[in-house]
């Protein structure tokens, strides 16, 4: 009744202020809206086979727990004290289960909740814009939903823009398609089988020479340094038999003085 009063207090001043000011008032019915947006009849069964298959979960869940308490209720007379008051909190752990999951799925801020917003948000976004769009041109004061809770005691079908939204976001889609379309035309095209084919022997065939390349690299770099190698070698020698020669001709004059000294 609250709700019935505050909506024709609603209506009688918008009906004064616009006789005074010659507003212009439009509405629509969201319902019909949605009912014919092809995304909103998609995310709504995506929706339902959510819900049906949480469902599922908690029933599978509850006729378990009855399960465990019939199974009590007929052992109950020939188990122990401290079994029956086993078996009666593993019940009640399932039933806490039970309650969390329910809260999980349709919850406040359950999976519901969430998903429902993920869905259909953006396609309520889309008739709220084309609303929006619609009103700024036509120049309206107020657009009403007529299947809100505001109640409409009379609507005159002229005033019914539905048509016209549901008529905004179909040319909005096709844009988005056109605009889609144009993206994928100067997209660059896929390869066929044979382009890849192609390409695939293409970076075969260089990473091929890479490797060969650095194989060489290597080969020439092992060379380089087994040369340098010898090289200090053949210097090592040298060096060694220079010395053995210096060393020969010293001792060779010593024994010449010595000679000469005893003569």
């Amino acid at each position: 009744m609250k709700n019935i009063f505050l909506s024709i207090v609603l209506l009688l001043t918008v009906s004064i202020s616009w006789s005074q000011r010659n507003q212009i008032i439009a509405y629509i019915d969201m319902e019909y809206i949605l009912e014919n947006v092809p995304e909103y009849l998609e995310a709504q069964n995506t929706l339902d086979e959510k819900v049906v298959k949480w469902r599922k979960q908690l029933d599978k869940e509850a006729r378990y727990i009855e399960v465990l308490k019939t199974d009590l209720a007929n052992e109950k007379a020939i188990l122990t004290k401290d079994l029956i008051e086993e078996k009666e909190e593993e019940i009640a752990l399932k039933q806490d289960e039970l309650r969390r999951l329910e809260s999980l799925y349709f919850g406040p801020r359950g999976d519901m909740f969430s998903l429902r917003k993920q869905l259909v948000k953006p396609i309520q976004d889309q008739v709220y814009n084309a609303i929006q769009s619609i009103a700024a041109r036509k120049k309206y004061d107020f657009v009403f939903d007529k299947s809100s809770e505001l109640v409409m005691l009379y609507s005159n079908k002229k005033y019914d823009i539905s048509e016209l939204v549901l008529a905004t976001i179909d040319r909005t889609r096709l844009i988005d398609e056109k605009n889609s379309k144009r993206k994928k035309k100067n997209a660059p095209k896929e390869l066929t089988a044979k382009q890849k084919q192609a390409i695939a022997k293409k970076e075969a065939a260089i990473s091929k020479k890479e490797v060969e390349r650095a194989a060489k690299k290597k080969a020439l770099e092992e060379r380089r340094k087994e040369l340098l190698r010898k090289r200090e070698e053949k210097r090592e020698l040298l060096r060694k038999k220079k010395e053995a020669l210096k060393k020969k001709k010293e001792e060779q004059k010593k024994e010449q003085e010595k000679k000469e000294n005893n003569n």
